[in-house]
């Protein structure tokens, strides 16, 4: 099956025009709104085919809120469990970062979009302290602003679905 990810990105409309803040603080001239086009099933079963067929995994993981869709797409597409990373602890409850089972498992990271790196990171970090073992980040789009270098720093690999460059072409 071959899918144009770039066409159903712009198709769905993913990238726009304006003036924007990004998670990092850089400010941006464009958007790659990931969160907003995967509500699309087209697009989201799109993604959660591609990353099923092209990497190797036991759970795939997503940091709320932008990677728990794409989590769940590719763990239905591979029948791989998933695990979803709370951008916050919480005081009640389990007050688990974690929920799902990662301890001794090779869990793959997916994001939607990565600028400077730091949510993956982020991820990385916790997956790590519940046992994972991780080496790789899967994301959508890199906007080509930082995160393959800040993830290497952690022994990461960056694997871009789609760089913004390609995305612009």
């Amino acid at each position: 099956m071959v899918i144009d990810l770039r066409e159903l990105l712009i198709r769905f409309r993913a990238v726009e025009f304006g003036e924007f803040t990004l998670a990092s603080g850089q400010k941006s001239s464009y958007y790659v709104d990931v969160k907003q086009a995967v509500t699309q099933p087209e697009l989201l079963s799109a993604i959660g085919a591609i990353v099923a067929e092209e990497y190797d995994f036991d759970c795939i993981a997503g940091v709320a809120v932008g990677g728990v869709p794409l989590a769940v797409a590719v763990s239905l597409a591979s029948g791989k469990p998933y695990a979803i990373i709370r951008a916050t602890g919480k005081d009640h409850g389990k007050a688990d970062t974690i929920i799902g089972s990662v301890s001794g498992k090779r869990v793959l990271l997916i994001e939607d979009v990565t600028t400077s790196g730091g949510s993956a990171v982020y991820g990385v970090l916790e997956l790590r302290k519940a046992g994972a073992i991780i080496d790789q980040v899967v994301t959508i789009v890199d906007r080509e602003q930082g995160a393959e270098a800040s993830l290497a720093e952690d022994g990461i690999s960056l694997l871009p679905l789609l760089r913004v460059s390609a995305l612009f072409e």
